[in-house]
């Protein structure tokens, strides 16, 4: 608006882009630590899939129709649909921490959002895989295959490299240095997956999720890492800014309130199913969902994906996930406040 940032600045965003989120993938995966998971059961797992894979679904479905409509390639409504898995940790657990909440929703909230990007990128893998099949006009059961193939080859990528980099480490005598090596194992995922053309955000995940589960002193990994991480998430949301079309956004007006509407309506009906599923109890099932509703890293890397993808489509899926974000983290933090009140553990 202001032609402060210049275009080539944001033209060459996505080095930026492509690490932040390489790196919040990578931090996730200290969340999937086998004896974790074994603690919190089946309980989450059903939870986090079903509300995950409701809004998925119930978005791809709506904008499917709406795309339809409009007479418009529905491929791009795949990509929107697997975006809308995605939850903000960050939101979610700035709430809790604010209010001091404690207690069953409470920790399952924090279990949910942990995994909720996850399935997102695999969502978004299998989403993109067939996107691009539609959109050169080749469907077939070799495109699933091949979305499949491509999922497993960066996790194997990523598992690669996480046994490299626990080798690498045990030369290395103080914390400076952990940084500088784990800074250097994301920008080498993300540039291998980028030329071997797997999905950078998988492969990190992946090398996160071993890093996690083979190395005894693993918080240290990510404890360095979190020194740093506020600086580079800034640079990335003012680039996502930056990227944001203004005049685009009153052609987005009914899309955008679609996929309001509809993510959340997943949202909750994954958790009230998959509480039921899984006897999580009746608070959970009422007030989880509640906690779920803030929406940022994992959805904007999904958009600037289809952004660099498809030239023709790809703007709008990217400001209809970055305009409704900004929705997102608006209300969610206020939502999350209700839920977390109503479920008796503020």
């Amino acid at each position: 608006m202001l032609n402060v940032i210049p275009v080539k600045v944001v033209g060459t965003s996505d080095l930026i882009s492509n690490f932040v989120l390489g790196m919040i993938a990578f931090a996730l995966g200290s969340n999937f630590r086998i004896d974790s998971i074994r603690k919190a059961g089946s309980t989450v797992l059903w939870i986090s899939l079903l509300e995950a894979g409701f809004a998925w679904l119930l978005v791809t479905f709506v904008m499917i129709l709406y795309f339809l409509a409009r007479r418009m390639p529905i491929h791009p409504a795949l990509v929107l649909g697997a975006a809308a898995a995605a939850t903000a940790p960050a939101a979610t657990v700035m709430v809790i921490r604010e209010y001091r909440a404690n207690g069953p929703v409470t920790e399952m909230l924090m279990r949910v959002v942990a995994i909720d990007d996850a399935w997102c990128l695999i969502f978004s893998a299998l989403a993109i895989a067939i996107a691009n099949a539609l959109n050169v006009g080749v469907f077939n059961a070799n495109v699933v295959m091949e979305a499949f193939l491509e999922i497993f080859a960066a996790l194997v990528l990523g598992g690669v490299l996480a046994v490299l980099l626990h080798f690498l480490v045990r030369f290395i005598v103080n914390r400076e240095e952990v940084l500088v090596i784990v800074v250097g194992f994301i920008f080498l995922a993300v540039g291998l997956s980028v030329r071997l053309k797997l999905s950078p955000l998988l492969t990190n995940i992946a090398l996160g999720i071993i890093i996690a589960n083979i190395a005894k002193n693993s918080e240290l990994y990510f404890e360095t890492l979190r020194q740093v991480d506020m600086v580079l998430f800034l640079a990335f949301f003012v680039l996502v800014g930056a990227n944001l079309e203004l005049t685009i956004i009153p052609n987005i007006g009914l899309m955008g309130l679609l996929y309001v509407i509809f993510r959340v309506a997943g949202k909750f009906l994954g958790v009230k199913l998959g509480a039921l599923i899984s006897k999580a109890g009746p608070n959970v099932g009422n007030y989880l969902g509640w906690g779920l509703v803030p929406q940022a890293g994992g959805a904007l890397g999904v958009a600037l994906s289809a952004k660099a993808m498809y030239p023709r489509f790809g703007e709008i899926i990217f400001t209809t996930i970055t305009a409704t974000t900004v929705i997102y983290e608006l209300v969610g933090p206020i939502a999350a406040k209700y839920g977390l009140r109503k479920a008796g553990e503020i």
